[in-house]
């Protein structure tokens, strides 16, 4: 920095670059630099007091001009001390104010952000139940999911083919075996069980209550434990926009694609879907589209039937070539959070071969 010429003039020296003393040198250069900082300070400079060249001596020469460095020094600080009253950071502090900008607008960034791959869901007046099942029905579906011992899975096979049929066939139990199949590719040694109760939760609980009290049914409950390792279920509503599943004769294999959404997206799904079934029924592949009321939620299942996996692969392929589809694959792939694909083999006693 170089000595003001009116001071260097006070002090009777020429002016010269002011060499900071190691211990003040870096105090000084904050000083200055704050000070090129300040742009509108909040009350005006004070105005410096020098004294009368008249009146007072001049300060006494010292060997090396110390004295003199030193009052040039402290007149300095005091010019710059007055400049403003406004504290301002050193020059780390710039650094400091972009970290402190950058996480004031965070939460700003962060919710755009969300708003790009998080869609937005309309509230509602109504359960998505009574929006999107069928109200000509009151069918409730039961799906079942049974992990077998890798050992068993033919015993068990025979023992559902003994059992099952007489509850499907019983006229007194309110209650269909739609289809049941073992995975084929997907998780293996799996047996699937859909069934239907016509009249809804009360046909399911008059259902219910009757097999309590079946004893070849508790006892086949009982050896059928033993061969499991675990097993779950669903219960579902039918798809207003799918038609109910019907016996079909075979031979055929069936796709089970079970899709998790996102919570509060099913009334937004089922609105694509109603629009997009209209392209998968050329080849009459469509069985059935079930959504989760009880069991894990916001589960949607669509049910599809196929001569062979080639013909799978060909009917898919051909979607893609009608116009609309690519749109609605498009608009539906934000609201799945996961999304699985069994293929299944029917059982000889499934009503959908």
């Amino acid at each position: 920095m170089t000595l003001n010429p009116f001071f260097a003039v006070f002090l009777g020296q020429t002016p010269t670059r002011l060499s900071p003393t190691p211990t003040r040198g870096p105090a000084l250069r904050r000083s200055a630099h704050a000070h090129r900082r300040v742009v509108r300070p909040s009350r005006p400079a004070a105005a410096l007091q020098l004294p009368d060249p008249q009146t007072s001596p001049p300060p006494p020469a010292q060997e090396g001009g110390g004295r003199s460095k030193m009052a040039a020094r402290v007149l300095l600080r005091r010019s710059l001390a007055g400049a403003s009253a406004v504290p301002c950071l050193p020059p780390s502090g710039g650094l400091a104010l972009r970290g402190l900008a950058s996480s004031a607008s965070r939460p700003g960034e962060d919710s755009w952000l969300k708003s790009l791959f998080v869609r937005k869901v309309d509230p509602r007046k109504d359960a998505h139940s009574n929006l999107l099942a069928k109200r000509e029905t009151s069918s409730l579906y039961k799906l079942q999911f049974h992990n077998v011992k890798p050992e068993y899975l033919d015993a068990y096979n025979k023992l559902c083919q003994e059992v099952l049929p007489k509850i499907h066939e019983e006229k007194h139990y309110p209650c269909a075996l739609v289809g049941t199949w073992n995975t084929w590719y997907g998780e293996q040694d799996q047996a699937v069980h859909l069934w239907r109760y016509e009249g809804g939760y009360p046909a399911l609980n008059e259902v219910m209550s009757k097999l309590r009290q079946n004893k070849e049914f508790t006892e086949f409950r009982k050896e059928r434990g033993n061969m499991l390792l675990s097993r779950k279920n669903q219960l579902l509503l039918e798809f207003s926009f799918w038609n109910e599943p019907v016996p079909r004769e075979g031979p055929n294999i069936y796709e089970l694609r079970s899709y998790q959404l996102r919570p509060g997206t099913m009334i937004e799904w089922g609105n694509y879907w109603a629009r997009a079934i209209r392209f998968r029924q050329d080849n009459n592949e469509a069985v059935g589209g079930f959504f989760s009321q009880i069991g894990q939620l916001y589960m949607v299942h669509h049910l599809w039937a196929y001569k062979d996996l080639q013909t799978r692969e060909d009917i898919r392929n051909a979607a893609w070539h009608k116009p609309g589809w690519d749109e609605l694959v498009y608009y539906t792939v934000p609201l799945i959070q996961e999304m699985e694909s069994r293929i299944m083999i029917p059982l000889k006693i499934s009503p959908l071969q």
